[in-house]
């Protein structure tokens, strides 16, 4: 899978149900792998006044990669 195929996936929280976000950016470990996934918030009106309003997931908290969301555990 592509990363420009996931950030078309909303990320959801399975406690609240909540979508999170979308995918913006990943971290990368020396080795390759992927340590970390960086989500812009979806209320993107807070986001002008407030400045970058960015979060960042580790790769542990990922569930399950779906066809339409990412659920998480957070």
């Amino acid at each position: 899978m592509r990363l420009s195929e996931l950030q078309l996936k909303d990320i959801i929280s399975v406690k609240s149900g909540k979508c999170l976000g979308k995918i913006i950016d990943v971290e990368i470990n020396n080795e390759g792998f992927i340590t970390g996934i960086y989500i812009e918030e979806k209320n993107m009106f807070r986001n002008i006044f407030k400045g970058s309003n960015d979060s960042i997931l580790k790769i542990s908290e990922i569930i399950k990669i779906g066809e339409d969301v990412i659920l998480v555990n957070i």
